[in-house]
């Protein structure tokens, strides 16, 4: 609860292992991934298109700068991460975007994770071969 108007805003994303803590502020759309650039640091064309997708549907495209420090699971859980991360930054920001982004569900925590392997079994699910005789 603030009332000075606020040049920075923090968000946490998170998806399967992996969590980005993300710092965004007013600017003209750099994005920093782990003191890297967002290109070297995603190279598949997927994987920009993933974190870019909530900035483009608000178009915050240019107007934003982003410094994003995220560690933990593959590229595209950490660019899912960082996709939510910028999502909740710029609720944070603009209340007003709160209904766009809820709508798509950039908003909501992916909770989809990987199912423990059990005991007794090949996998999570999966069991050994069976013979009845």
């Amino acid at each position: 609860m603030t009332t000075a108007v606020q040049d920075r805003w923090y968000a946490t994303g998170r998806r399967k292992s992996a969590v980005a803590r993300v710092w965004m502020s007013l600017g003209t759309g750099q994005i920093k991934i782990n003191k890297r650039e967002f290109e070297e640091y995603f190279s598949r064309p997927t994987s920009r298109l993933v974190v870019k997708q909530s900035l483009e549907l608000t178009e915050f495209t240019e107007k934003v700068d982003l410094m994003v420090n995220v560690c933990g699971g593959g590229m595209m859980g950490q660019a899912a991460a960082i996709k939510h991360g910028i999502s909740r930054a710029l609720e944070k920001m603009d209340p007003e975007l709160r209904p766009a982004l809820k709508k798509v569900g950039y908003l909501t925590r992916d909770a989809r994770v990987k199912e423990r392997k059990k005991y007794g079994r090949r996998g999570a699910r999966a069991r050994f071969q069976f013979s009845k005789r």
